[in-house]
């Protein structure tokens, strides 16, 4: 049986930043739970030709690398920074690079991060809505953390963490439809 691959994909080009650190660590839990293939991503992975990109063959070899590893996921993880209530503009342009079948019945945990509380709805006001257009599956719980939920670039919260555990208990149901042992 083929592992599936799992892809995070944070919208940041901070590096440390807290949104990848949060990407990975769900990245992380999960493909330890349910045994699957790990890459993760940033804005500063996919690199300087996204700026000028009008379309996926615009793109450099390693920013192409990405994208492709993001289609072709088996399941995401994307996580976003927020800048005054929404997702930064470059994230967008990727996103906005991938083409709507690419991404059709895909499930994707979505997550954010911001300053404060404020902001938490982001999830569920640009998030889903902008996965919702790609027809993905996101998954019921979405993950938003303040900057109060982390200690440098370490999650502290146990609140946050139980979030955390409750979206990975959803995913079983994708990982188990794509093993072919339920619903096929």
């Amino acid at each position: 049986m083929t592992q599936l691959k799992l892809v995070g994909f944070s919208g940041s080009y901070g590096r440390p930043s807290k949104t990848s650190a949060l990407v990975e660590h769900i990245a992380a839990l999960a493909c330890d739970r349910y045994d699957l293939a790990k890459s993760v991503f940033d804005l500063t992975d996919v690199g300087n030709s996204l700026g000028l990109a009008k379309s996926q063959a615009d793109l450099d070899a390693d920013a192409a690398a990405v994208l492709d590893a993001v289609v072709e996921a088996d399941l995401l993880i994307i996580g976003s920074p927020t800048y005054k209530g929404s997702y930064p503009g470059m994230f967008k342009h990727f996103i906005d690079l991938i083409d709507p079948e690419q991404l059709r019945g895909k499930p994707v945990l979505i997550a954010a991060t911001g300053g404060g509380e404020r902001h938490a709805l982001m999830v569920e006001h640009q998030l889903r809505p902008l996965f919702g257009f790609f027809m993905a599956h996101t998954i019921p719980t979405a993950i938003y953390a303040s900057n109060r939920e982390f200690s440098g670039y370490e999650i502290v919260s146990p609140a946050l963490q139980e979030r955390i555990g409750f979206a990975i208990d959803e995913l079983a149901a994708f990982v188990s439809r794509k093993h072919g042992s339920i619903g096929e």
